[in-house]
């Protein structure tokens, strides 16, 4: 006869043997996700590895050789175009891809990603809800809460194995919104864990402090509060170094304050300390203290030349750059790398070009030290060289990236905003040398270019003039028609307007929708500072090679660009062959 069976409504709630079940299904949950991420990506990381594109730079920047030039792409044939009916398919794709683009103002998250998050967050709740006694035991949240220290550490770290396998142009920055939503998820679970209990040791009279369970476990909500309030945006805008700071010592703290709090917390720590050794090892490897030279434009910009650095990256990639100066040693940060690699740079003087555009005090003080240095070397009659500040500099990178590459399309659109040129003129400086110096080695389509650039000034031209001034005289003696247009929104200092080849400077602020809809010649209703251009663009029909759109700068400007492509219609984008689209937001 065999033992009774105490009946389900009868038994106690096992909360240690139930609740990790529970963290094991949100586990499985979370890595079905992402291993979909990860096939649907895996086409584009294909193509990435064919070219050779996927493990560039892995060990950090190089120094080469030589050069490699090839004379004209003139012999060089470009890629079969595709047939009718794969241009269409491929239109309905990005047709679908588009409508996720679409982002609200003030969030700095599209449509896809917001889906994402929400379907994060209804795992999470679901998990820590389904078939709990939350009231009587408040377990399962702190399991939950347990369960996203994983999540949180593979997002956050800047070598991660989820950036090569994604592809190119998903670096850390474009999946840190996961780490944000996974640690305030955690915060979250925290609190109904925490607050439930302390609701329970009041309603029979228990002490909250005083034994060690409970008081670290009130010191670790303790944290985690501080970790989630300091990183909030306006903090991390205002006072980004103490953020930086706070984070850091107190995460250090959590992971103590936890592992005393509960036993069941020691697994969940592994992983996390896999993941940030793997980046710091992988950083180390990357590492390089290399020379540099300080130019300061103005007031406003501070262009930093790297020597010695001839490979290691692609274009628009950025490094973390610390410059040993004054008492700022220790403080590195993010700038893009403005130009192609050597090898088929269009630059008249090529390397690793940087930079730093006054909008904080270690950018004021590096602009400030340049000009000081710079105007000490004027006054001093035995200096023979440059007017140039002399530097070390610390490189780790680089990273991030653009996840289009211009030359599967037949035409592209680059619009930046203010400093945001830098990732821009580094993808046209690419693709161009690619064209005319590397002879469409790897059949690039690319036919039409449209650089538009959007500053407050005309002085502000004078920052990159010069390379665009190479670019353009590169690509005018090509198979690339490349037009560039400047848009002032300010009438200061008009006559500082240099004499870049096939260019038009205007007094306007363009809409991106209205760029976009002109150079795909698409119907509308076209905006003023679209139709005083019209007669200088060369009325341009597309075959059906596909569309790159590319845009960096200020947050309004890659909404701007998002929902203008979002706004494209299924016949628009079936027509044209597709729209793909990269944005690159440069804000904390």
């Amino acid at each position: 006869m065999s033992a009774p069976v105490i009946p389900a409504s009868l038994q106690i709630y096992d909360s240690y043997v139930e609740d990790p079940k529970w963290q094991r299904k949100f586990t499985i949950i979370w890595c079905s996700g992402l291993a979909l991420a990860v096939a649907v990506s895996l086409p584009s990381l294909i193509l990435s590895f064919r070219r050779g594109n996927t493990l560039k730079g892995f060990t950090g920047i190089s120094e080469t050789t030589g050069y490699q030039f090839v004379d004209s792409d003139s012999n060089k044939p470009m890629r079969e175009p595709r047939s009718r009916h794969r241009r269409r398919l491929a239109g309905a794709w990005n047709y679908l891809i588009a409508s996720t683009y679409w982002s609200p103002p003030k969030l700095e998250l599209n449509l896809g990603q917001v889906i994402v998050l929400s379907a994060y967050l209804a795992a999470v709740l679901v998990c820590i809800i389904k078939d709990a006694p939350l009231i009587s035991n408040p377990n399962r949240a702190g399991f939950l809460a347990l369960a996203q220290f994983p999540v949180v550490f593979l997002f956050a770290t800047k070598n991660s194995i989820l950036s090569l396998l994604l592809g190119p142009g998903n670096g850390y920055e474009k999946l840190n919104f996961m780490h944000k939503i996974a640690g305030r998820t955690m915060f979250l679970a925290a609190c109904i864990h925490g607050a439930l209990w302390i609701r329970n040791h009041l309603q029979y009279g228990l002490p909250i402090l005083g034994q060690q369970k409970e008081t670290s476990g009130v010191a670790s909500l303790s944290l985690l509060g501080i970790i989630v309030l300091t990183s909030l945006r306006p903090v991390r805008r205002l006072f980004y170094e103490c953020f930086f700071v706070v984070h850091v010592l107190t995460y250090v703290a959590f992971f103590v304050t936890i592992c005393y709090h509960t036993i069941y917390a020691s697994p969940w720590i592994f992983p996390p300390l896999a993941f940030y050794g793997a980046d710091v090892l992988l950083r180390l490897l990357r590492y390089r203290i290399k020379d540099a030279t300080l130019t300061a434009q103005d007031a406003q910009m501070t262009l930093i030349r790297v020597h010695n650095c001839d490979d290691g990256w692609l274009a628009g990639q950025h490094v973390r750059l610390r410059v040993f100066f004054s008492n700022r040693v220790f403080e590195s940060h993010p700038l893009t790398i403005l130009s192609a690699p050597p090898s088929h740079s269009c630059l008249s003087s090529p390397g690793l070009l940087l930079a730093a555009r006054t909008n904080g005090d270690w950018t004021r003080a590096l602009n400030t030290y340049t000009r000081k240095e710079q105007e000490r070397l004027q006054v001093n009659e035995k200096f023979e060289g440059g007017s140039f500040a002399s530097v070390q500099v610390m490189l780790d990178g680089a990273y991030g990236g653009s996840s289009v590459d211009l030359g599967r399309y037949e035409s592209a659109l680059l619009v930046a905003g203010g400093s945001g040129i830098t990732f821009t003129l580094g993808l046209l400086d690419d693709i161009v040398g690619r064209c005319t110096k590397l002879g469409r080695s790897q059949g690039e389509r690319i036919k039409k270019i449209e650089f538009a650039w959007c500053i407050r000034s005309f002085g502000q031209i004078e920052w990159f003039a010069p390379m665009l001034i190479d670019i353009a005289t590169a690509a005018s003696n090509s198979s690339i028609d490349l037009h560039i247009s400047i848009y002032v929104t300010c009438l200061c200092d008009p006559e500082a307007v240099p004499a870049i080849p096939n260019s038009i400077v205007m007094l306007s602020r363009p809409s991106v929708h209205g760029l976009l809809a002109s150079f795909i010649n698409l119907p509308c209703e076209r905006e003023d500072s679209i139709e005083t251009q019209s007669d200088e663009i060369q009325e341009w029909k597309h075959s059906g090679g596909g569309v790159a759109v590319c845009a960096s700068g200020p947050e309004s400007m890659t909404r701007e660009a998002q929902n203008a492509v979002a706004r494209i219609g299924l016949t628009a984008s079936m027509d044209v062959g597709g729209i793909a689209l990269h944005t690159e937001l440069f804000s904390l």
